[in-house]
C-alpha cells in the first residue's frame, strides 16, 4: 500500500526565516520536522518569473513548458494580454497524475489553479487564496458550498487584486493573518475527515501578503533585512500553530513535505520605467508618452478612445467602486482596451506587459501578434539590440547598472510555450528603489513606483520533507521545485512521467541506512 502523502505549500514563505526561527524555539513544529526530515533550499523559477514557481511545483517543469507566470499573460493570437484562465497550461498537475493513477487526492486553495478535465479527486479553490484568478469553485460543485457553512467564509477580507498597490498597516495585517491561518487549519481538518486519502495539498497562503506587507525591508543601500522581524514572526507562529494542527488532523503515519518555491527578497524595481524607456529608444508608439514630451516627443498616430477618455477623467477611488460592480470578464476587455488604446502598434516594435517586479517586455512579432510588424527575420537582432540598450542603463543615485541580468526566451526560456511568455525579462539590481533611469540613448526618465509593499518575491526556495521511515539529513544540493512533482508521485508508488524537468530526491530509509 502506497504511503499518504501531505503537500503544504508557501508562498513566499521563508526558508531562512522558518529555520532561523525554529532553530531558536518559536516554531516548535517546524523544528520538530527539521530534526526528524530531510531539508535543504530549491533552485526556483522564481528567479526568471516570479509567479511561475507555484505553476513548476505541481506540474514538475519549467515556466518554458508549463507557460504560466502572471495574472496578466500574452498568448499567440492576442495583441497585449489575456487573464489566466483554464487550459493556459501546458502540463497536467500532479495531483491529476496521481489521480489518473487511481490515488485519492484532495487540493485546497492552490494558487494558480483551475479544475483539470477528468480529475477525479475532491478539489477546492478560492475559499481563501492571497490573489484570486479564477470565480470560487469545488469539484464536485457543491464541495465549497459545504465547507463554507462547516467553517465559515475565509476571515482575511482582503485580496491582492481588489487591492492593487494600496498600502497596507503591517501590524494590522499580521492580525489578520493570524485569525486566517486559525480558519484555514480547522477548513484543512474539515476536508480531512471527510474520508480517506492518499494525497492531501494545501496552500497555506497566508505567508504571500505577510512578505509583502508584513516584512522590515534592508535600509537603502542595503541588502541585509533587520533581524527583528516582529509582525512576521507572528504570522509564522500562527503557521506554526496551523501546521501542528494539520498534522494531528492528518495522523502519524503521513509524509509530509512543507515547502516553498520563493522567499523574500526587497521590493526595489525599475519596471514602472521600462515603458517610458522603450518610447524614448523608438520601439513604443504610444500617444501617451508623446503627449508627455510634448511636440516633436515621437508623436503616436492610436486614435482617440471614448471608454480611455472617460475612465481617465474619473478619480482613482470610483472607478474601483464602478468596477466592482462589472463581471470579471467585462472589467478584463476594458482593462485590456485601456491599456492598450495609447499604442500606435503600426509603429510599436516591443512593448512592456502588466507586472509588479521584472521588467517583461514583448517584441510585436508577425504572424504571433495579430498587429505584428517585426519579422522572424529581424526578430533576433531586435532581442540583441534591446539587450543592449538595456544593460546601458544606469541608476543615477548609485552610479551602478540598474539591471542585473536580461532573460531572453530564445536562450533561457526556450520550449513549447514560450510564445506564452515574454521575449525578454529584465532583472534588477536592487540595493536602492529605482526611482531614475539613466543612459546616452534615452537622457534620464524619472518616476516613483506605484508598488509600496516593502517585501516581494526572491529565491531560493526551501523545503523539508519528514514521514515514517524517512532519515533525518539535507536534500541534495542541486535540488529545484522541479523535483516535488516527481518526489511526491514516486512516495506514491506512481511512476513519474519521463517528460518531467525534475527527478525524485532519493531519501535515505531509517530502517536500511541507504538509498533506495
Amino acid at each position: 500500500m502506497s504511503p499518504k502523502i501531505l503537500v503544504l505549500a508557501l508562498e513566499l514563505g521563508d526558508g531562512r526565516y522558518l529555520r532561523r526561527w525554529a532553530e531558536a524555539g518559536e516554531l516548535p513544529t517546524v523544528r520538530a520536522l527539521l530534526a526528524r526530515g530531510r531539508s535543504g533550499t530549491l533552485a526556483t523559477p522564481a528567479e526568471q518569473l516570479h509567479v511561475s514557481a507555484l505553476p513548476s511545483l505541481y506540474t514538475g517543469v519549467g515556466p518554458a513548458r508549463h507557460g504560466v507566470w502572471f495574472t496578466f499573460q500574452p498568448a499567440p493570437g492576442v495583441q497585449g494580454w489575456r487573464r489566466f484562465a483554464p487550459g493556459l497550461y501546458g502540463a497536467p498537475t500532479f495531483w491529476a497524475l496521481a489521480a489518473a493513477a487511481g490515488r485519492r487526492c484532495i487540493v485546497f486553495d492552490t494558487p494558480y489553479a483551475h479544475p483539470e478535465p477528468g480529475f477525479e479527486g475532491e478539489l477546492v479553490l478560492e475559499w481563501g487564496t492571497w490573489a484570486q484568478y479564477l470565480a470560487p469553485t469545488s469539484v464536485p460543485a457543491g464541495l465549497l458550498r459545504e465547507l463554507t457553512a462547516v467553517v465559515g467564509r475565509h476571515p482575511l477580507g482582503l485580496e491582492a487584486h481588489a487591492l492593487g498597490f494600496a498600502p497596507l498597516d503591517p501590524a494590522e495585517t499580521a492580525r489578520k493573518l493570524v485569525a486566517s491561518l486559525d480558519a484555514r487549519a480547522r477548513a484543512v481538518a474539515w476536508l480531512m475527515s471527510r474520508g480517506s486519502w492518499d494525497l492531501f495539498v494545501a496552500c497555506l497562503d497566508e505567508t504571500h501578503p505577510a512578505a509583502h506587507y508584513c516584512w522590515l525591508p534592508p535600509p537603502e543601500g542595503s541588502l541585509d533585512a533587520p533581524v527583528d522581524q516582529p509582525h512576521l514572526l507572528s504570522v509564522y507562529r500562527a503557521l506554526d500553530r496551523c501546521i501542528a494542527a494539520i498534522l494531528e488532523a492528518a495522523g502519524p503515519d503521513a509524509t509530509v513535505l512543507l515547502v516553498s518555491g520563493d522567499s523574500i527578497g526587497p521590493n526595489r524595481a525599475g519596471w514602472h520605467l521600462l515603458p517610458a524607456v522603450l518610447a524614448r529608444l523608438g520601439h513604443l508608439a504610444s500617444a501617451d508618452f508623446a503627449r508627455e514630451e510634448g511636440a516633436g516627443g515621437g508623436e503616436a498616430a492610436a486614435g482617440f478612445d471614448p471608454v480611455k477618455a472617460i475612465r481617465d477623467l474619473l478619480p482613482k477611488d470610483l472607478r474601483k467602486r464602478l468596477a466592482g460592480f462589472l463581471p470579471r470578464g467585462v472589467r478584463d476587455k476594458l482593462a485590456q482596451r485601456v491599456d492598450t488604446a495609447a499604442i500606435d502598434w503600426s509603429r510599436t516594435r516591443a512593448f512592456c506587459l502588466i507586472t509588479d517586479l521584472e521588467g517583461c517586455i514583448r517584441v510585436n512579432l508577425r504572424g504571433r501578434e495579430p498587429q505584428g510588424i517585426v519579422g522572424e527575420d529581424a526578430y533576433t537582432s531586435l532581442l540583441d539590440q534591446l539587450e543592449a540598450e538595456l544593460g546601458a542603463l544606469v541608476e543615477p543615485q548609485s552610479g551602478a547598472r540598474a539591471v542585473a541580468r536580461i532573460l531572453r526566451a530564445d536562450r533561457e526560456l526556450a520550449g513549447p510555450r514560450s510564445a506564452f511568455l515574454p521575449d525578454l525579462v529584465v532583472h534588477w539590481r536592487n540595493e536602492h528603489a529605482i526611482r531614475a533611469l539613466e543612459s546616452p540613448a534615452i537622457g534620464r526618465i524619472e518616476g516613483v513606483s506605484p508598488d509600496p509593499r516593502p517585501g516581494t518575491h526572491a529565491g531560493p526556495g526551501f523545503a523539508v520533507l519528514a514521514g515514517p521511515g524517512i532519515a533525518a539529513g539535507a536534500l541534495p544540493v542541486d535540488a529545484r521545485v522541479e523535483d516535488v512533482a516527481a518526489t511526491v508521485l514516486a512516495r506514491l508508488g506512481v511512476e513519474p512521467p519521463a517528460a518531467l524537468d525534475g527527478r525524485p530526491w532519493p531519501v535515505a530509509r531509517v530502517e536500511e541506512g541507504v538509498h533506495p
